[in-house]
């Protein structure tokens, strides 16, 4: 079975087919799914779909590029969902993103509100699901310090250099991989891939988005899942059981969930 740790099932480009599709999941061999909020009304869709599907949780926090309207009032919810909800397992997606956000004051914006999301998540004792994109020295910055009180991460779709992963790896976070690994071009990624332990992966799609090939470019989903498993197994040689095993476990003890494999 399959712990697929980054989805955004709540998206509209599940409207047609959701309920069928997360129907699917368990008789495909996915059996553990984290919905990833990015703004307050996806995280709050986030909680919902995992009250309703027992192999989902929820994860609650806001991207970096939708933190404009953030207030207290809502960091106030992200509290109390963090806290009240059992299938809450993580804050995020919280992050930095220099790509989309070029302008200095809303980059420092996205560094206040990232701490601050950090601190809730040390509040609460949840792990982090962290987003960052060409804001590689300030997120490592940020995360060395986080490290030091304790935080739990996993930088999610991971697009740097193998040597700055490893430095991940040695502050104790897990590396997210998904479709990118698969591409022709994703030559970065399967050298990361390579240069870190397997007990420090995890499997994700990112779904709707980053299909993997031969799919690149099409709406993605947790059933593709398995194509990245395959890569992973063919850098690592080693089976895509042990890939599978290995990056549940890891999953589970990330998130701080029991949850027993089904064969």
């Amino acid at each position: 079975m399959i712990f697929e740790t980054h989805a955004h099932y709540e998206d509209k480009k599940f409207d047609a087919d959701r309920i069928e599709l997360l129907s699917s999941m368990k008789e495909n061999r996915i059996g553990r799914i984290i919905n990833v909020g990015s703004t307050m009304e996806t995280t709050r869709a986030s909680v919902e779909l995992a009250k309703q599907y027992d192999f989902m949780y929820a994860a609650v926090g806001v991207h970096p590029s939708e933190i404009e309207d953030l207030n207290e009032d809502e960091m106030l919810w992200l509290e109390n969902a963090a806290k009240s909800e059992k299938d809450v397992v993580a804050i995020g997606e919280i992050g930095l993103d220099y790509y989309w956000d070029k302008d200095p004051a809303v980059q420092e914006k996205q560094v206040y509100w990232f701490e601050r999301q950090l601190e809730l998540a040390r509040q609460v004792d949840l792990p982090v699901i962290i987003h960052s994109r060409d804001a590689a020295a300030k997120t490592m910055e940020m995360m060395k310090s986080a490290a030091k009180l304790g935080t739990r991460a996993v930088i999610h779709c991971y697009s740097y250099s193998a040597e700055q992963a490893k430095e991940y790896v040695k502050l104790g976070y897990y590396i997210g991989v998904g479709g990118v690994v698969t591409f022709k071009n994703g030559r970065k990624l399967q050298e990361t891939v390579e240069a870190i332990p397997m007990d420090r992966i995890l499997l994700e799609t990112d779904c709707p988005y980053m299909a993997p090939e031969p799919f690149r470019g099409r709406r993605n989903d947790s059933m593709m899942i398995p194509y990245i498993v395959e890569k992973i197994a063919e850098i690592k040689g080693i089976s895509t059981k042990e890939v599978e095993d290995i990056t549940w476990d890891n999953a589970c003890r990330l998130f701080g969930v029991e949850a027993p494999r089904e064969e």
